[in-house]
């Protein structure tokens, strides 16, 4: 189908973006990479009057470190991601979730600030940033502010923001040196949404998980962090009784949709499995 017709804008700043989306109001939606708002304009099931172009503004792309953490700015494309050596050191789960959306051709055009922002409980990457601890920048014509993404996430497709704010970059603690990392994602084919998948980040301290965090992608109307499976784990050498009850703790948080991926029971199931793949990745991967 065709978009409904529409007013398209392209400021070259911060300060100009978030002027226009304040003065032209619910009517406005910013544009990134266009990969969730575009087949949804095409369908009519959203038709703002006013697309607000994020593409030229530099100051929100790039990647760097600050202190602790690693700061990558929302237009920041999904290859961008991949191909960043000093990302792929620091912060490897970023490289292989970025891997696993959709395809090359979007990957090239797509951002990290369009896959967390706009609260698409399909999109991988925001499991991940809830599981990692990490906080997204938000500027407004009246300033900035701070939300943790576990804050973030309220329903599909609906987010703390407020009118006229928008994403401008993503902070992400650097986790310890020696972490094992997964990203485990059950699909049907290249391209598609995950079927369910799980994230997971450790630590080990004498073969026993020192340190343990999971999120879980499409299997409820947000993200999820599954904090209770994380506390199963930690403390654990990831023995067979202590993964089945992990996967049990994380199956137990999920409300999937049938859809066709497939039936809720099969999706909660899967999610579960994809948490005891994730967990055996990341051990084999800890120093």
């Amino acid at each position: 189908m065709i978009p409904g017709s529409f007013a398209y804008h392209r400021p070259k700043s911060i300060a100009e973006a978030v002027a226009l989306l304040a003065d032209l109001g619910d009517q406005a939606r910013p544009l990134a990479g266009g990969h969730s708002l575009i087949p949804m304009m095409k369908l009519r099931l959203a038709m703002p009057e006013h697309l607000v172009d994020l593409g030229r503004i530099a100051e929100i792309k790039g990647i760097r470190a600050e202190g602790g953490d690693i700061v990558i700015g929302a237009m920041t494309t999904q290859h961008e991601l991949i191909v960043d050596a000093g990302l792929a050191g620091k912060l490897p789960i970023l490289r292989e979730t970025a891997l696993a959306i959709a395809d090359p051709q979007v990957r090239y055009v797509g951002t990290l600030g369009g896959n967390v922002a706009n609260g698409d409980p399909g999109n991988d990457m925001p499991a991940v940033m809830l599981f990692l601890g990490a906080t997204y920048h938000v500027a407004a014509k009246r300033g900035e502010r701070r939300i943790a993404a576990r804050d973030f996430y309220q329903g599909a497709y609906f987010t703390a923001l407020e009118p006229g704010e928008m994403v401008t970059a993503i902070r992400i603690p650097v986790p310890p040196a020696g972490h094992g990392h997964a990203y485990e994602k059950l699909k049907r084919k290249i391209g598609d949404y995950a079927t369910a998948a799980a994230a997971v980040i450790l630590t080990l301290k004498q073969g026993r998980v020192a340190t343990c965090s999971i999120g879980l992608t499409n299997v409820s109307e947000t993200p999820l962090w599954a904090e209770e499976a994380a506390k199963i784990a930690t403390g654990s050498t990831l023995d067979a009784a202590t993964v089945k009850k992990a996967a049990a703790a994380a199956e137990a948080i999920t409300s999937p949709a049938a859809d066709n991926r497939g039936p809720a029971a099969y999706r909660k199931k899967m999610a579960g499995v994809m948490v005891a793949r994730a967990l055996a990745r990341a051990q084999s991967r800890a120093a």
